[in-house]
């Protein structure tokens, strides 16, 4: 992890999306949830995209893990369909090769393996049902849009994801220096904020002292200041 990824790694992925507000930026991946490993985990976004396939058509699993670097989450564009496209085989490999973790906007199997790994997993569900035959990978290294329930996301390869156990948030390539700036100078402000709180002070008065409504808004730009 480089120091950018070390710098919103200390925050968790709250301050994250806090940022990405002030930026004007809606970059949360909605539907999805952790199933395995703990803590939080930053790195540049590897994509893969998976497309639909009739049926009769043979699609044997997808190749690619070994293209993928050390330190990249691998984030898989599956569109929520009822099939697997991640286990315990490519958790391992991925293990081996130094991967920071894998996001499937969709479903993967051998949760109970993965979790032994303690390999850090994020899916909308764990399913046991093969993609073989009725999927087959489409793309690598392009833009995939990812998310469910109407909103959605499109992560380009190279973007920035962070998660943890309260979900996935990507930092756009772009906004990334921008992301850090926010999320280290609002943790700051909430650190004394607290300190106040913790020494008596009531909240109201402890936000109006530091500022902390003043930060909460959004930059007439639509930029971090």
């Amino acid at each position: 992890m480089n120091a950018l990824g070390a710098a919103l790694a200390a925050h968790g992925t709250a301050a994250v999306s806090d940022a990405l507000d002030l930026a004007g930026v809606s970059s949360t991946l909605w539907g999805v949830r952790r199933f395995s490993g703990t803590g939080l985990v930053v790195g540049p976004a590897f994509t893969v995209r998976f497309e639909p396939v009739a049926d009769g058509v043979r699609a044997p699993a997808a190749d690619y893990i070994d293209d993928v670097p050390p330190g990249a989450v691998v984030v898989i564009a599956n569109e929520g369909r009822h099939c697997t496209v991640w286990g315990d085989i490519l958790a391992e490999v991925a293990v081996a090769r130094g991967l920071a973790g894998t996001v499937v906007d969709g479903y993967f199997r051998d949760v109970d393996g993965i979790r032994e790994l303690g390999y850090p997993m994020w899916a909308r569900g764990a399913f046991m049902r093969s993609g073989k035959n009725r999927v087959r990978m489409a793309a690598a290294q392009e833009p995939v849009t990812v998310g469910a329930d109407g909103d959605r996301i499109t992560v380009r390869p190279g973007d920035l994801v962070a998660a943890d156990g309260s979900g996935v948030v990507v930092v756009p390539e772009a906004l990334v220096d921008d992301v850090v700036a926010s999320v280290t100078r609002v943790a700051a402000m909430e650190q004394r904020v607290l300190a106040d709180v913790r020494a008596g002070t009531p909240l109201r008065q402890a936000r109006a002292t530091h500022g902390y409504h003043e930060v909460a808004r959004r930059p007439a730009a639509g930029r971090p200041s």
